[in-house]
């Protein structure tokens, strides 16, 4: 083999390596990077309600303030007067559609009475399975009958989509509604922590 040719293979490996270098500094930095963003977007977008000098003022006094209003909502403030702001809401055309989706999410995730209890997989394709939350036992309403309707949850997103699913392409998920959620968000990463035990 030549000078030239062994040089060649010499910065050939050099690089490569250096270009190794790289790809574990992006898979230190990018984490750190993004996760600082975030933080930051979030202050400075609730900092932006309530613009202060001193950074991370607007943050804490909006979080303090929801979270007074979750004490009072639960203490103070009795269920009628909840309900008539739920019926005049309601009422109102366009902010009835916003509203109430938005409230009806929130409360699935984290209300007293949490509506993704029912965690199913969804057979796509034979030997493929897709988990999600059955929302809809019985879609005759929709002149479906025999049909029901799973919400499957993105990962790495709070969102998702509806589908309306025959009842033998389901299999009941036998764990916690919150493990399999989890799972799902984390992108398949996330295992159930105790079967790891």
């Amino acid at each position: 083999m030549s000078n030239s040719n062994k040089i060649k293979q010499s910065l050939s490996a050099k690089a490569r390596r250096l270009f190794n270098y790289f790809l574990k500094g992006l898979l230190i930095s990018l984490p750190i990077y993004a996760t600082y963003r975030i933080i930051r977007g979030s202050l400075e977008t609730l900092d932006a309600v309530l613009p202060f000098e001193t950074i991370g003022l607007g943050f804490i006094i909006v979080i303090s303030t929801i979270t007074l209003l979750g004490f009072i909502g639960t203490t103070i403030i009795t269920r009628p007067i909840i309900d008539l702001m739920d019926d005049l809401f309601s009422k109102i055309p366009l902010v009835k559609v916003i509203y109430t989706s938005i409230k009806d999410l929130i409360e699935a995730f984290v209300g007293d009475k949490k509506k993704f209890n029912k965690p199913v997989l969804v057979e796509l394709t034979p030997g493929i399975f897709k988990p999600g939350f059955v929302t809809q036992d019985d879609l005759a309403f929709l002149g479906l009958p025999g049909l029901l309707a799973v919400y499957l949850p993105h990962s790495y997103a709070f969102s998702g989509n509806v589908f309306l699913v025959e009842k033998q392409k389901i299999k009941i998920y036998e764990g916690e509604s919150g493990d399999l959620m989890k799972f799902i968000v984390s992108g398949g990463i996330i295992q159930n922590e105790d079967k790891n035990k």
